[in-house]
């Protein structure tokens, strides 16, 4: 899958600037913050699957509902940056999805400073 066919929905604890850029590179972002704020995690979810789009968040809540009560998912990527690295997050985030589309559709990501984990979610 070419990276430009991803389609995003980022969750209210994503940081906006990964949203802008993200749209700034031609990429379809929703943001919860601005369609629905406050929306609960399991709908959060649900959206994001409802419209086929791969979801950006910094809330580790989301793996217990991916892992633990086995929720359905079209990708996930949770971002792991401490406030001393933020300055290089939003190149992180667009090196992986343009070099790795394929691998993070679907897959739980953790993309942390220096690396990214791709776990492959298990089909029910």
């Amino acid at each position: 899958m070419s990276a430009k066919r991803l389609i995003f929905l980022a969750d209210e604890s994503c940081d906006f600037s990964v949203v802008r850029v993200l749209r700034q590179a031609g990429y379809s972002v929703n943001a919860i913050t601005e369609i629905s704020p406050s929306l609960p995690d399991e709908d959060v979810l649900e959206l994001a699957v409802a419209e086929n789009r791969l979801l950006l968040t910094e809330d580790k809540d989301f793996g217990e509902w991916v892992f633990a009560h086995q929720h359905a998912i079209t990708g996930i990527l949770l971002l792991r940056y401490p406030a001393s690295t933020r300055s290089s997050m939003v190149a992180a985030v667009i090196d992986l999805i343009e070099g790795h589309a394929a691998e993070i559709e679907g897959s739980f990501t953790v993309l942390e400073p220096g690396r990214a984990r791709i776990r492959k979610k298990i089909k029910n």
